[in-house]
């Protein structure tokens, strides 16, 4: 094994793929230009031909549906969209069609597609290219969505979303192309569903989503500074999510804090925080705790965008207010058991 950044092991995942299986094609905006994709699908049409790296005009809805055809005819696409803003476009396709189409048919024919979507945030882009949309697709029946965090998952995960046979949206952010870690040259799957922990602790539990579970890890540094022994759940799989590993962590360390790279409002941690409230309500210490973007439009300034997204800092603070929180929760539960 070697080390690989995040971007570069979804590159390698790319051609592992387009290598071992002649079905396999990629279809998209921008697939020959580093400024679509970065260098994650770098010279992949130089190795594989333009035949299967396909460059489409803009045109998200179009290109969606012909994946999906091409998928039912026996094809194994990824269909990629650069900026998931505009992924909106395809909302009818992916949730009419892709999603519903196993069930419409009895199990008789799945629609065996990766839609590969890219969170671009930051650097002035203003609120409509800086979008995280995820919890919306989180929403929806017959759809799976992962949002790798590390470089090994960033393989893996896509490699196991193409083994699949119903649809799965592959999310990754372009904050995390940089991120190095230790992956192996050969094929390799991630389970979809299965949380990683990647830090053992006794104090909180962070939750993290994508950027957020990198940014989790950090918290926890922060928070051992100061004697706060923080447990960091990598939740890779939004759909399905690993309810039992997240209940289990929060049930043994009495506090959650959720980390999301989307909007607080109806977002991905409102929905893992109601579950774990239902099902470990009596060994909370503390309120659940969510940090996630304030539910307004991501801003132009990149003054104002350093206040906007959260980070390890916010994290970390998060997790220090439960900790003072939980004290009061338990002289209040004496007095009561006193009275």
């Amino acid at each position: 094994m070697r080390a690989l950044s995040y971007v570069q092991a979804i590159r390698e995942a790319h051609a592992q793929l387009l290598a071992r299986d002649s079905r396999v094609f990629v279809i998209g905006q921008g697939l020959w230009s580093p400024w679509y994709a970065g260098s994650s699908l770098e010279g992949l049409e130089r190795e594989f031909g333009r035949s299967r790296m396909v460059d489409s005009p803009v045109s998200e809805n179009a290109v969606t549906g012909l994946a999906i055809g091409a998928a039912l005819a026996g094809m194994r696409p990824i269909v990629f969209h650069p900026r998931m803003d505009f992924m909106l476009l395809a909302v009818d396709p992916i949730m009419n069609q892709a999603a519903n189409w196993s069930y419409l048919f009895g199990g008789a024919q799945g629609v065996p597609l990766v839609i590969r979507a890219v969170i671009n945030r930051g650097g002035q882009q203003g609120a409509q290219h800086s979008q995280a949309l995820h919890a919306m697709f989180m929403h929806v029946p017959g759809l799976k969505v992962v949002m790798p965090a590390t470089a090994y998952d960033a393989k893996g995960l896509l490699i196991a979303a193409m083994e699949d046979p119903n649809p799965v949206l592959y999310i990754d952010d372009r904050w995390l192309y940089g991120e190095t870690g230790v992956v192996p040259e050969e094929p390799y799957t991630v389970p979809i569903g299965k949380a990683a922990v990647r830090r053992s602790g006794s104090d909180v539990t962070l939750i993290g989503i994508s950027w957020m579970a990198a940014e989790s890890l950090r918290a926890a540094a922060l928070l051992e500074r100061e004697g706060i022994d923080a447990e960091v759940i990598d939740l890779r799989s939004l759909k399905p999510w690993d309810r039992d590993t997240v209940a289990a962590s929060v049930a043994r360390t009495g506090r959650a804090v959720i980390a999301d790279s989307g909007w607080r409002t109806a977002g991905a941690a409102a929905e893992i925080a109601a579950e774990v409230g239902e099902r470990v309500f009596r060994e909370l210490l503390a309120p659940i705790a969510r940090v996630a973007l304030p539910d307004v439009p991501a801003p132009c300034s990149g003054i104002e965008e350093q206040a906007y997204y959260p980070g390890a800092e916010q994290i970390a603070a998060a997790a220090r207010q439960l900790l003072t929180k939980s004290k009061a929760v338990r002289m209040a539960r004496t007095a009561r058991g006193a009275a």
